[in-house]
């Protein structure tokens, strides 16, 4: 009799096997430890609170080491016509700081996103003061990103379950690589257009990286250096034998053609077309480099 390999599960506890059960990373718990960090953190609030204690205790004259001389003179006056106004203002401040510190965070990360009007009404004061107190720190920023980041994190977990490792038999090139790399990216953290579009240029650099030279050289020369993929499925197609090509590889790299070209002239592409997309780019990739 061969000899055998016997798991014991009485020596073993099955506690022990049940692998990740005491690893699991939780999302909440970060995002708590985010929301803890910016209420001890906002920009601005310790500022605006020690303004409104020193003020209250009768040490405003402390600020004058401390403010360039216009805005001390500035808060002075203001003190002086109303004091209890004024810590009042003060304290609320602080207490707006703090409360809006993340979705202020979020607008200040959106404002670089997307096109801003002049003109777009007031800024509350607390704003304008967070703003310029943390010209230098970045700490809106950098909450910002972080709280975007933990959003993203459990959709891009369920969406990279839908995906298995993209195995090849020969090398494409390290373009062709990395456009696979940014696409899947951005399907994971939900750039679904820009997946697609992505996905077309992968295809592109791999196609060209498979051509014979005969057939690049004549496709150069045909497209003035500016084919796009779906001139290079037309060659292909027209020169399957000659290039060697797997002849199911044109049908499958055409439906991602179609999705990047929508992508790019009719409008958002939704999640389902982008894993669509992506999944036949990746396909698509197998075919075209089996030795």
């Amino acid at each position: 009799m061969s000899p055998r390999l016997v798991l014991r599960t009485d020596s073993l506890p099955l506690r022990r096997l049940r692998w990740g059960s005491n690893m699991a990373i939780e999302i909440d718990r970060l995002t708590d430890l985010l929301l803890k960090m910016a209420d001890e953190n906002a920009p601005g609030r310790e500022f605006s609170a020690a303004i409104a204690e020193l003020a209250r205790t009768g040490r405003f004259p402390q600020l004058k080491p401390v403010l360039p001389a216009v805005v001390y003179e500035e808060l002075w006056a203001r003190y002086q016509s109303a004091p209890a106004a004024f810590v009042e203002e003060w304290q609320h401040l602080a207490h707006e700081m703090q409360k809006g510190f993340i979705q202020h965070a979020r607008q200040r990360l959106t404002s670089l996103t997307r096109l801003q009007h002049a003109g777009n009404g007031l800024t509350p004061a607390w704003k304008s003061i967070q703003r310029a107190l943390d010209g230098s720190q970045n700490d809106l920023l950098r909450a910002a990103v972080a709280a975007e980041f933990l959003d993203l994190v459990e959709p891009a977990v369920a969406r990279a379950t839908h995906l298995r490792e993209c195995v090849v038999a020969s090398a494409s090139s390290e373009e062709a690589d990395r456009y696979l790399d940014e696409a899947t990216r951005c399907y994971f953290f939900a750039l679904f257009t820009a997946c697609a579009v992505m996905c077309r240029s992968v295809l592109e650099e791999a196609i060209k990286q498979k051509l014979p030279e005969s057939l690049s050289k004549l496709i150069r020369t045909r497209y003035r250096n500016a084919a796009t993929l779906g001139n290079l499925l037309h060659e292909v197609n027209n020169n399957l034998l000659a290039t060697g090509i797997d002849p199911d590889f044109p049908r499958l790299a055409n439906q991602v053609n179609d999705i990047g070209k929508k992508a790019v002239h009719q409008g958002l592409l939704s999640e389902d077309e982008a894993r669509s997309c992506l999944q036949n780019a990746r396909e698509a990739l197998q075919m075209l480099l089996r030795k």
